[in-house]
């Protein structure tokens, strides 16, 4: 299995929407087992420009990251069609072992 995880600024966009957004609805699209948007309270980039979620601070440009987990194959696709789309951020990807996967019922 692969974690695949993508840092990119809340504020960046696809298509019009936010980039954090896109992202889940296209491994959604493409079948990606499982998929977490994660948002930082601080943190910077290449830029070396610090953002924060002080209460003083008003930046609405704060890290964000998402997390994909599946095979190796369908990150490896996932991620050739993600970056002819993305048009700033990091990726890395590793492998992990998946100790526990217990599907979610509706009813809860």
């Amino acid at each position: 299995m692969t974690l695949l995880r993508i840092f990119i600024s809340e504020t960046e966009k696809m298509g019009g929407s936010p980039a954090f957004e896109a992202i889940v609805s296209m491994a959604k699209e493409e079948g990606i087992g499982g998929v977490t948007v994660l948002k930082g309270i601080m943190g910077y980039g290449s830029h070396r420009s610090i953002h924060s979620s002080k209460i003083l601070d008003l930046s609405t440009d704060l890290p964000v990251i998402i997390e994909a987990v599946d095979s190796s194959e369908a990150i490896d696709k996932f991620v050739g069609k993600l970056e002819k789309i993305l048009t700033s951020g990091t990726i890395t990807m590793e492998n992990v072992r998946v100790m526990t996967f217990k599907e979610q019922t509706p009813d809860r």
